[in-house]
């Protein structure tokens, strides 16, 4: 099978044709549609992953069919369209137990704890608990939007933020997860605030359904606009970046007793980062971590796609060959993007 594939962090990805996949017993082979890129597969290329071993295919969010299937899978047969969140738990540790696969104790994530989705072919383990079978209403575009973005965003709006009608909510940084953030929110009624640094996304944010957008390109007063827009500050505030200064901001524009999400990547030099303690204690404020989504959880988010609530394929700007991939990840940190691509041909 062909596979994009790096053997140095921040090193060259070059197109090579390596060893078809077979499935455990447990697991099953997917012939990978779609996949996206996405700015956690270039955090992995920087090596800043320590569950990467090299050498290594990146992606971790595709839609696809199933092409094998291992003796011990009772759910899934081959021809299945097929998804699944980048989270794959185990199914039977302490936390899958409870229900909560995205925070397994023994979890695995294509294109991290093993070869991923920039590939022809990508295997999954546990497959009974992890895949989610498609609906023939949503694309594979469509559904390669879900696994890592849309889902997060999702659960972090929904489940973690608990995000309400008329509620303010501010998302710092309009990337893929920003945006899907904003269209979420504003799906349940919420006033969104979008923050971001270049105006393209912000533009789209609007589209999507932000009534104000603030551009924090040398603006020292991000937070302070957040309050006045808010009347106070924000219900709801979420870090869709992951950096020390998207994260202070996003504590410090809440009002009193609001929530604040972190669901951008906190690495490098960011992750200590420095936060407003002072007024989470005196504000009773909340900080939350959200960390993908369970795959039983998947229906309740395709119904609102099927039923027209949602539009994840309004976050698709291009569309891309795997060859295309090998020049587009090492650039996804240029903040030139204000979609999603897409890898659609192998």
């Amino acid at each position: 099978m062909k596979a994009a594939i790096y053997e140095s962090f921040q090193g060259p990805i070059t197109l090579k044709t390596v060893s078809e996949r077979t499935p455990k017993k447990n697991g099953v082979v997917i012939l990978v549609k779609a996949t996206g890129l996405c700015r956690s597969d270039w955090h992995g290329w920087m090596g800043h992953d320590q569950d990467i071993k090299l050498p290594h295919v990146p992606g971790h969010e595709f839609s696809g069919i199933v092409e094998s299937v291992g003796e011990n899978v009772r759910n899934f047969r081959i021809g299945d369209r097929v998804t699944v969140p980048f989270v794959c738990g185990c199914g039977s540790c302490g936390q899958c137990l409870s229900g909560n696969h995205q925070v397994c104790d023994n979890q695995s994530q294509p294109g991290f704890t093993h070869w991923g989705s920039f590939a022809q072919y990508v295997t999954i383990d546990y497959a009974d608990t992890n895949l989610v079978k498609l609906p023939e209403e949503i694309s594979f575009k469509t559904a390669a939007l879900l696994g890592c973005r849309f889902i997060t965003s999702y659960r972090a709006i929904v489940e973690q933020g608990k995000v309400l009608g008329g509620e303010f909510v501010a998302i710092h940084g309009c990337g893929g997860i920003g945006l899907s953030a904003i269209m979420i929110a504003n799906a349940l009624g919420a006033q969104v605030i979008a923050i971001d640094i270049n105006d393209e996304p912000l533009n789209l944010a609007k589209k999507l359904g932000a009534i104000s957008t603030i551009n924090g390109f040398n603006n020292p007063h991000i937070v302070e606009q957040v309050k006045s827009l808010t009347k106070g500050g924000a219900h709801v505030s979420m870090d869709a970046l992951g950096s020390a200064t998207t994260c202070f901001n996003s504590i410090a524009n809440l009002r009193k007793r609001g929530r604040h999400i972190q669901v951008g990547l906190m690495t490098g030099g960011h992750t200590n980062a420095k936060v407003p303690m002072d007024k989470v204690l005196a504000n009773e404020l909340k900080i939350i971590g959200s960390h993908g989504m369970q795959a039983y959880k998947y229906p309740e988010l395709l119904e609102m796609i099927k039923n027209g609530k949602l539009h994840p394929e309004k976050l698709i700007e291009k569309t891309i060959s795997l060859e295309e991939s090998t020049q587009a990840l090492p650039n996804m940190n240029k903040f030139d993007h204000k979609g999603v691509w897409l890898i659609d041909s192998f």
